[in-house]
């Protein structure tokens, strides 16, 4: 199995970033705009269409507010196994965000690495604007 590890500081505050990654149904306008063009929410699960067309249907594992972290899996035509989290920490710049993704098979690694990377871009750019919420 393939793991892909990737981590941003962030000039916002934990609870801030974390208030975005809770929202699990706005991924296309609060975490990731246009890089994630939809999100559809259902009972336990979202789906989120990719601004290159990829199509994943994410199983939502666990949403844990005292340690600010999302768990969701995912199924697709490319991919046989997947499973990922984000978690927000504390630092020096304000939060911490680590994103962290197993998957197979193992040659997805690529592929899904790229694209957390442009993933992770976007997300600096939309949580380095948000305020702690009231």
């Amino acid at each position: 199995m393939a793991s892909v590890h990737k981590e941003i500081s962030l000039p916002a505050s934990p609870e801030a970033v974390w208030d975005v990654i809770r929202d699990v149904g706005a991924v296309h306008t609060r975490f990731t705009p246009g890089f994630v063009v939809d999100t559809v929410v259902e009972e336990g699960a979202r789906t989120v269409t990719f601004a290159n067309g990829f199509v994943a249907r994410e199983l939502i594992v666990d949403v844990d507010e005292r340690r600010r972290r999302l768990a969701y899996s995912a199924r697709s035509e490319r991919l046989t196994h997947h499973n990922a989290s984000f978690q927000v920490f504390p630092d020096e710049a304000g939060a911490r965000l680590v994103w962290i993704a197993d998957m197979l098979p193992h040659e997805a690694a690529e592929m899904v690495g790229g694209m957390m990377t442009a993933g992770l871009e976007v997300m600096r750019k939309a949580l380095s604007q948000v305020s702690t919420p009231t």
